[in-house]
């Protein structure tokens, strides 16, 4: 038998899991891999689109069922609702949750929507609100589209971090957003008595370009510390990444030798007068960077399509597809450069974001996996059904890499409080009592 002081001895399995998740709308399943990654084990996904879901099973997900065991540990596969979150009670969950974490739908918000903004039905936000308020999370992580910063927009976005700040001062029936905005600023300008009930809110808009991602694409992401954790000073990670620094590569040669692009094929960069590398920043990543893949992300060169709607034999989702057209205002993705933004459509999304041109000026449809590389996918994760829903969900999805440069951090600063709350747990004073509570010789301050 192993005595009271020999158990407290015993060395402690490293494990990367930092705590536990929710994900709500959790779509193809890039912010919810990217929160796996960084350590958050997820106690459930919802997600309404059955296409999603199939992916998620695909690779990831089993039916949540709640009269069996399901995620034990880290690499669990993800309990899985499919159904619509509105219809969802969360409340078993309480006080198991660290992490809400969710890509809010963005289509009452998107630039190329009918911009229905808080009247639109589709608008989930105060669904977030409600998971807040049944599980009480230590933190919540959510993404969205540029278009709620719109002007026409701003005054609503305004409302959805005050009510994020103080979730429990929930609006009634009738009352009008802006009424209930109103009553939040003003609780929000007293101290709580119960910190476990308010957060602190902070958003950003990022490029994620900038953090490692090779496409430019402008998400909004907003991060909740609740206010018991005193973490109010947290701030969001820096850009890793500059436009400048690729520049720089191109103009010094450096970037055509990496890829060995011949002369004929190189080009020389405009440098603004006030050009200037910020300090620690490596260069974007380019749409090439994507297609010749990476060692640190065991990823290999993709070749070029074998031939329109043909499988190529060694990568998934890679087969040609016919009719790349180019005219004003649907212009390709350029080899040097990060891609566009990848948006849900294929055919009938305008500006060319799935058409790439090729070195020698040529045209060509990326393939699914090339997209994929895009939005930071592992080359293994598989996508259901027909290309035109592969698509959409990639462009529905949050990049792997984004998520996970913002996940890490908030794993980071709750991983810190756990730390130091399990110091003054473990304090000499603490380890005394334990060590004399189970009868140990030989602890401190024993006779």
């Amino acid at each position: 038998m192993i005595n009271g002081a020999a158990q407290l001895e015993l060395p402690v399995t490293p494990s990367r899991e930092v705590g536990t998740s929710i994900e709500l709308f959790t779509g193809g399943g890039g912010l919810a891999k990217a929160m796996c990654n960084s350590g958050f084990r997820h106690l459930v996904a919802v997600e309404l689109d059955k296409r999603a879901c199939a992916t998620l099973r695909k690779n990831v997900a089993d039916p949540f069922d709640p009269t069996v065991p399901q995620a034990e540990h880290i690499d669990s596969r993800w309990p899985l609702i499919e159904g619509d979150v509105r219809q969802v009670d969360f409340t078993r969950w309480l006080g198991q949750v660290d992490v809400v974490a969710g890509g809010v739908p963005c289509q009452p918000w998107s630039l190329g929507g009918a911009h229905k903004g808080y009247d639109d039905p589709r608008n989930l936000w105060p669904e977030l609100f409600r998971v807040v308020r049944e599980t009480r999370p230590k933190a919540v992580v959510a993404e969205n589209v540029k278009g709620l910063l719109r002007p026409s927009f701003k005054p609503y976005y305004d409302y959805i971090i005050n009510e994020l700040s103080a979730p429990f001062e929930e609006r009634v029936d009738g009352e009008d957003w802006r009424d209930h905005d109103k009553r939040l600023r003003k609780v929000i300008q007293r101290s709580s008595s119960d910190p476990t009930e308010r957060y602190d809110v902070k958003y950003m808009l990022v490029n994620a370009a900038d953090y490692g991602v090779p496409q430019n694409r402008w998400r909004v992401f907003v991060v909740a510390f609740r206010q018991d954790l005193g973490l109010a000073d947290w701030n969001f990670p820096a850009a890793t990444h500059s436009e400048a620094a690729l520049l720089a590569a191109q103009a010094d040669g450096s970037y055509w030798d990496e890829h060995r692009v011949p002369k004929k094929y190189r080009k020389q960069p405009v440098i603004p007068a006030n050009h200037v590398v910020p300090a620690g920043t490596s260069r974007w990543r380019t749409l090439r960077d994507a297609l010749s893949g990476s060692t640190e992300r065991n990823e290999p060169k993709l070749p070029e399509p074998i031939g329109d709607k043909v499988d190529h034999p060694d990568h998934l989702h890679h087969y040609g597809w016919p009719g790349a057209r180019e005219y004003p205002g649907h212009t390709p993705n350029e080899l040097d450069r990060p891609a566009k933004t990848v948006k849900a459509g294929v055919h009938g999304v305008p500006g060319g974001e799935t058409v790439l041109r090729r070195q020698d000026g040529s045209i060509r449809y990326m393939t699914v996996r090339e997209v994929s590389r895009v939005m930071t996918f592992p080359d293994d994760w598989h996508l259901e059904g027909p290309r035109g829903e592969q698509m959409r969900q990639l462009g529905n999805a949050v990049p792997v890499r984004l998520g996970e440069v913002m996940a890490g951090s908030v794993a980071t600063a709750l991983k810190s409080r756990m730390d130091a709350s399990a110091t003054r747990e473990h304090s000499p004073a603490v380890e005394e009592g334990a060590l004399a509570a189970v009868g140990v010789e030989g602890a401190v301050g024993a006779d």
